[in-house]
């Protein structure tokens, strides 16, 4: 394996457990993929555009930061707070550290949500749909597939800025 291949590469997680505990552990693997494209590239590259869209390393956490608070705090558990702008691109002043220390506060924030849910079928307080309110097991599996594909967007990214290429 090369060194280009093998920095940033994950595998996915090897458990076997009850469905929250394997659905969690997904997403886990999957925000860890995440994060693992971006740290180690410097603040100018990762805030840079790497497609046409726009969508950038910095781009990608942000918005994943915003998206996970929505679902799970704001949407799944009620709480009383604003919801979180999905589409705010990274500040001039906003750094890898910076949101990837938000994300990963984030992620504990709704880990927690996910632990103290005792029934996965339970519908949450309110919706960001136009629907009735999903269910944890909904957002869990919804939280995996949007990881998921900016996951594969980060590795195009991170790609396009230094040749490393790897889950």
């Amino acid at each position: 394996m090369s060194e280009v291949w093998s920095r940033g590469d994950l595998r996915p997680p090897g458990i076997d457990a009850d469905e929250k505990t394997t659905l969690l552990g997904f997403l886990d693997y999957l925000r860890e993929a995440v994060i693992a494209k971006t740290v180690g590239v410097d603040d100018r590259s990762a805030r840079a555009a790497g497609v046409p869209s726009g969508t950038s390393l910095l781009g990608i956490v942000k918005h994943l930061t915003a998206v996970e608070l929505n679902w799970f705090v704001w949407a799944y558990a009620g709480q009383d707070e604003p919801l979180a702008d999905d589409e705010s691109p990274p500040h001039a002043d906003e750094t890898v550290g910076d949101l990837v220390v938000a994300y990963r506060a984030a992620v504990a924030r709704c880990n927690g949500i996910v632990r103290d849910c005792a029934d996965l079928g339970r519908p949450g307080v309110r919706s960001l749909r136009e629907t009735d309110p999903p269910t944890m097991r909904w957002v869990l599996l919804h939280m995996i597939e949007e990881t998921a594909r900016h996951a594969g967007h980060a590795d195009i990214i991170r790609e396009r800025i230094d040749g490393a290429v790897g889950r």
